[in-house]
C-alpha cells in the first residue's frame, strides 16, 4: 500500500507549476537538492516518472497525481471550513474560461467566487483547448464546446453563444457594396482573435457554402481589442452580439449577414465528485450561465472553434 508523503507531493506540484527545480525549491524554503530528492522519491514509490525533466512537465501518471493534488487541497479547505468556520485559508481555485465568455457572462461570477473563501485563478484560452486544463490537472473546472468530459469529470450544457459578422460603416461601403461575396471576402481583411480562431471560416463556408482558408486576417488576441479594431476600420469579423449590439444601435457598426449569425455551443465540465465548496462553484456556475446564455441556440462542430 502506496502512502502519499506530504512533502514530495508539494515538490512535485512546485516543480510542475514554476517548471523549474530552483524556483520550486524558493516557493517551497527548501535546498534545489531536496526537491529533486523528494521527486525521486515519490517516483520511486509509484514506480512511474511523474516529470519529464525537459521542461519540467507531467507526465500522464503525473497529471493523474496532479488531479489528486488538487481535488485534495479543495477537500481540505472543505472541512476545516466546517470543522473552523473561521479559518483562514484560501484553497487555489483554477477555472479555464474562454475569453468570450470572461469579456461577457463569465466576469460577473468570476466576482462571485473571488468573494468566497477561496484565491481564484482564470486560465484564459480558446475555448477548444480549455478542456485539457482538467486532464492536466490545472483546473477544477472549465469552459469549453466539448459534450464529452474527461475521465472523472462530467459535462452539463449550459447555453450557446450567438456571433454576429460586423464591420463599420466605411468599411463596409468599400469592401461590401453589394454584400459578402467570394470576390470581396478575398479582398477584405478579417479580424480573428488567434491562429486557433476557426469560427471565421466556418461562418465563411456556412454563408457561400464551401470552404475558404486563404483569406487575409489580422489577429487581435483581446475580445476588447478585437472589437475596437473592428469598429475602427481595421477589418471586419465575428463578434458576440451582446457585444456587437451595443455598437450597431450607436451606429458604430452594421451587421454584414443579420441572417448568418453562428451559435456556439458551451459546457461546463467539473469534477464528477467535488466538495461542498467546489460544488457550490458548480451550482453556481451553471445557474447564472443558463440565465444569461441561449438555451435553444443551434449547436455547432466543436472542432470548428474557434475564438477564445
Amino acid at each position: 500500500m502506496i502512502i502519499f508523503d506530504r512533502q514530495q507531493l508539494e515538490a512535485f506540484a512546485a516543480v510542475v507549476e514554476m517548471r523549474h527545480f530552483g524556483e520550486a525549491a524558493a516557493v517551497l524554503n527548501v535546498t534545489r537538492g531536496a526537491v529533486s530528492q523528494r521527486l525521486k522519491a515519490l517516483e520511486e514509490a509509484l514506480g512511474s516518472p511523474l516529470v519529464v525533466r525537459e521542461g519540467n512537465v507531467p507526465t500522464p501518471a503525473g497529471e493523474a497525481l496532479l488531479r489528486h493534488i488538487l481535488l485534495l487541497k479543495v477537500l481540505e479547505a472543505d472541512t476545516l471550513q466546517h470543522i473552523r468556520p473561521t479559518q483562514t485559508q484560501r484553497p487555489r481555485i483554477a477555472i479555464a474560461v474562454n475569453a468570450d465568455s470572461l469579456a461577457t457572462w463569465f466576469e460577473e461570477i468570476a466576482w462571485e467566487i473571488s468573494k468566497r473563501n477561496v484565491a481564484l485563478e482564470l486560465i484564459v484560452d480558446d475555448q477548444d483547448h480549455t478542456l485539457p486544463c482538467l486532464s492536466r490537472g490545472e483546473a477544477m473546472g472549465c469552459v469549453s464546446t466539448s459534450s464529452e468530459p474527461p475521465t472523472g469529470f462530467l459535462a452539463e450544457s449550459i447555453g450557446a453563444m450567438d456571433y454576429e459578422c460586423v464591420a463599420n460603416v466605411q468599411f463596409a461601403r468599400q469592401y461590401f457594396p453589394q454584400g459578402l461575396g467570394l470576390h470581396n471576402v478575398l479582398a477584405a481583411p478579417a479580424v480573428l482573435y488567434n491562429r486557433k480562431d476557426g469560427l471565421h471560416g466556418l461562418f465563411l463556408e456556412r454563408l457561400l457554402d464551401f470552404k475558404i482558408k486563404n483569406f487575409a486576417a489580422h489577429y487581435f488576441p483581446s475580445p476588447s481589442a478585437l472589437l475596437a479594431a473592428i469598429e475602427n476600420g481595421v477589418g471586419y469579423g465575428l463578434v458576440p452580439c451582446v457585444q456587437a449590439q451595443p455598437s450597431i444601435d450607436l451606429g458604430k457598426l452594421v451587421s454584414l449577414a443579420p441572417a448568418h449569425k453562428i451559435s456556439v455551443e458551451l459546457y461546463w465540465h467539473h469534477w464528477e465528485t467535488a466538495p461542498s465548496n467546489a460544488q457550490a462553484i458548480n451550482d453556481l456556475v451553471i445557474r447564472h450561465a443558463r440565465r444569461v446564455l441561449i438555451q435553444s441556440a443551434q449547436t455547432v462542430d466543436p472542432d470548428a472553434k474557434e475564438d477564445t
